[in-house]
């Protein structure tokens, strides 16, 4: 049987047509990322494996709670799921040290006979539990789901919800917003387990940290407010993020006993 030239021109034309329709989601689904990815990126920015030898910085927590004003300013040292967070001012504070051994937090001051264990949802200081001052690790943590595209201060968001997958994480639930352009964390409220508002937070980008040799965002503050009384906030400054290299001996348990 032969075929003409119109029948065949218009069959391929059919064939091309249907291969370009099939692959347009497909295409539009790749350009999506996953939760995970997306949390890995957000991690990232805020001190969660940015650098494999390991990274550190400062952080001052200032808390006021409409009547009162107070400030620790702790030294971090961070590598993989590791941290140290060693209080350098004020004078009364300082020595005193936390030491995250991947979910496990432990406590340690001069004077104490031994490291104490402590939870991560224990208050540090105003509205800023034990658990903000160190590193993230949503993407471990918790498990999330993209549920809608929002605006956030004009950026482009996800906004995702996060659930834990453990109970010895900071926070039950996280309603969690992740910048389109960047992929960095601009906007959380901490949920109980029955869902309810308890703090919100805000993040702010204005450090670069070197990864590889490129400049990436890395968190310059974050403030945190009570959903009942807006007047109580606790404000995390970061400062002078860098790489550092690490021995794993500093974050033995061990070893805060000087």
């Amino acid at each position: 049987m032969k075929l003409n030239a119109t029948f065949i021109s218009s069959f391929i034309l059919a064939c091309a047509i249907s291969t370009q329709l099939s692959a347009a989601p497909a295409q539009a689904q790749a350009s999506e990322p996953t939760p995970e990815d997306l949390l890995k990126d957000s991690d990232r920015a805020r001190g969660s494996a940015a650098v494999a030898d390991g990274i550190s910085w400062e952080v001052a927590v200032d808390s006021n709670d409409g009547s009162t004003k107070s400030s620790v300013t702790y030294d971090l040292k961070v590598k993989a799921n590791d941290a140290l967070a060693e209080a350098t001012a004020p004078a009364r504070n300082k020595g005193e040290m936390m030491l995250f051994n991947d979910r496990n937090i432990w406590f340690f001051k001069p004077g104490m006979k031994k490291p104490l264990a402590i939870s991560p949802r224990q208050k540090l200081m105003g509205q800023a539990a034990n658990g903000d001052i160190a590193s993230t690790n949503y993407a471990r943590d918790y498990e999330g789901k993209i549920v809608a595209t929002e605006k956030v201060d004009g950026q482009d968001a996800w906004k995702m919800e996060l659930k834990a997958k453990a109970k010895n994480v900071t926070y039950d639930q996280i309603r969690y917003w992740v910048s389109k352009k960047d992929k960095v964390g601009i906007k959380a409220e901490f949920l109980t387990v029955s869902g309810d508002i308890f703090k919100r937070a805000s993040f702010e980008y204005k450090n670069k940290i070197d990864v590889g040799g490129k400049q990436t965002p890395f968190v310059s503050k974050m403030t945190i407010i009570d959903a009942k009384n807006e007047k109580q906030t606790t404000t995390l400054n970061y400062k002078s993020p860098r790489p550092a290299k690490h021995a794993d001996a500093v974050f033995n348990v061990n070893n805060l006993v000087r």
